[in-house]
């Protein structure tokens, strides 16, 4: 039976398609290279529609990039260049999103498409039976880059699921030794699968699933007093801590950095008392901070370490666990304990390494650091000639975030930005905090823009005028044919 609320979505629904009609649909607009501007209109009314039907009606609520009413959106069609993406409209943004933290070496990287590119030519799935190569390939790779002893990889889709198969393997390895309890820190982002949920600490992603899995506590984070007293208070009890999992610095907690010496005061507690450090590196890795791997700032290796989001490039999803020989070897025995179908896929892994190659040979995390500090520098600023408005600014590398006095004035900064064309966002956990997170490709012009723009925005909102212009639904002239060339004017107006 199908529910009223069901039913008021069927009725006002378009006309439905059969399903060959709609992959043929689909797969027109795949092809198609340019839009003229019908086109261009019906894609946009197809694509709002969808999501309000098909997808989830309240994404539609909380993308700067749909009007209030729903009535126009702006619709994402291609990369632009490294730093920027183009609608289908035609119009350019500078990316200061970077997908949250995906594309580090870029959009489109030539290296890490070509790479993706030829091996989808030979085979683009394994076989499940056969050895696949670049699995291997990667985890030599990886092994090799990742601080100390670690050495083995489980390969996945995911952040979450490298998290989970870290949990999992700190259960596997802990159990038998009578440590069962794992630590996490408040303000804590690590996925939303159960497992990685409960080492997630915003409850607002937590109640709806309650009760979750047994064993999880959460202390302050950076306060490593804190963590030292409940680790020896879960020990008197019988509870002994099998893990404790952190984020060098928090991501969706709005860019949380801990003291100076904290990470090192962390390791040295679980070596006291036998317990993993896993490190959840999933936004702050691949060189996103100005190292590598943010825990190298400190000169800390974990047990465990859980890599996502940008490894891909941009290109692939792939998340990684990489673990010590002695913590892995719980698997060796059986295999398959822990398994997933696509993770470490032959696309994956080829995205994989071409995105370390290219990291490693363009030097990009030291390019974060020069970057980050040219661009915190600007923001420091901007926060002291503003604080009516803002709080703070601070970051590490090309992994900053500006904190708002009020969720509705972060809110409206980032439409600002928007409206100028450049895309940053709030964090999951903080919406005051506006996330800054270029690819580490952006360049310096570029930065220099993002900086004026922004004080353009800061400037009409303390005078209180309309910061946006007419919106793109309004403006857009007819056009034979969207061709933006890659190399197109950022359109920032003066």
């Amino acid at each position: 039976m199908i529910s009223p609320s069901k039913e008021l979505i069927l009725s006002r629904s378009t006309p439905m398609l059969t399903p060959l009609e709609c992959t043929q649909q689909a797969l027109k607009w795949i092809e198609k290279k340019t839009l003229t501007h019908d086109e261009m209109i019906n894609l946009n009314k197809e694509v709002i529609n969808n999501f309000k039907e098909y997808v989830n009606p309240g994404f539609l609520d909380y993308r700067k990039s749909v009007t209030v009413g729903g009535d126009y959106g702006a619709v994402e069609w291609r990369a632009g260049g490294l730093n920027t993406l183009l609608d289908t409209q035609g119009r350019e943004y500078i990316d200061c999103l970077g997908g949250f933290g995906i594309f580090n070496v870029g959009h489109r990287n030539p290296k890490v498409l070509s790479a993706v590119e030829n091996q989808m030519a030979k085979q683009p799935l394994h076989s499940q039976e056969l050895l696949d190569p670049l699995r291997s390939m990667l985890a030599k790779t990886l092994a090799a880059v990742t601080p100390g002893r670690l050495k083995y990889s489980f390969f996945s889709n995911s952040g979450t699921e490298s998290v989970e198969g870290a949990l999992k393997l700190a259960k596997a390895y802990q159990t038998p030794r009578g440590k069962t309890t794992f630590i996490a820190a408040t303000g804590a982002f690590h996925g939303k699968t159960l497992g990685a949920l409960s080492a997630t600490a915003k409850s607002t992603f937590r109640r709806p699933f309650m009760p979750m899995l047994q064993g999880f506590d959460h202390v302050p984070f950076g306060d490593i007093g804190a963590m030292r007293d409940r680790v020896y208070r879960c020990r008197s009890t019988g509870a002994d801590v099998a893990a404790i999992i952190l984020e060098p610095i928090q991501g969706e907690g709005g860019v949380i950095i801990p003291p100076a010496g904290y990470l090192t005061a962390v390791r040295a507690l679980c070596d006291e008392v036998g317990a993993l450090l896993i490190l959840d590196e999933v936004q702050t890795g691949m060189g996103r901070t100005g190292k590598m791997f943010a825990c190298e700032h400190e000169g800390v290796q974990p047990d465990i370490l859980c890599l996502a989001k940008a490894l891909g490039g941009g290109v692939m999803p792939i998340g990684a666990t990489v673990a010590t020989e002695e913590v892995f070897s719980v698997l060796f025995e059986n295999p398959f304990l822990h398994t997933t179908t696509f993770g470490g896929n032959p696309l994956a892994c080829a995205a994989a390494l071409a995105t370390i190659n290219v990291l490693l040979s363009e030097d990009l995390p030291a390019q974060a650091a020069l970057k980050g500090r040219f661009l915190l520098k600007g923001f420091v600023r901007l926060a002291s000639a503003y604080p009516e408005f803002m709080v703070e600014a601070r970051g590490r590398g090309l992994l900053q975030a500006l904190e708002f006095r009020r969720n509705d004035i972060g809110y409206a900064f980032a439409q600002g930005m928007f409206q100028h064309q450049i895309l940053v966002a709030g964090t999951l956990n903080n919406a005051k905090t506006i996330r800054i997170e270029p690819p580490l490709t952006i360049s310096l012009d570029y930065c220099q823009q993002v900086l004026a723009v922004a004080e353009r925005v800061l400037g009409r909102m303390r005078g209180k005028e309309p910061v946006h212009h007419k919106t793109p639904a309004t403006v857009a002239q007819p056009q034979s044919h969207i061709q933006v060339p890659v190399a197109a004017s950022t359109g920032l107006t003066a």
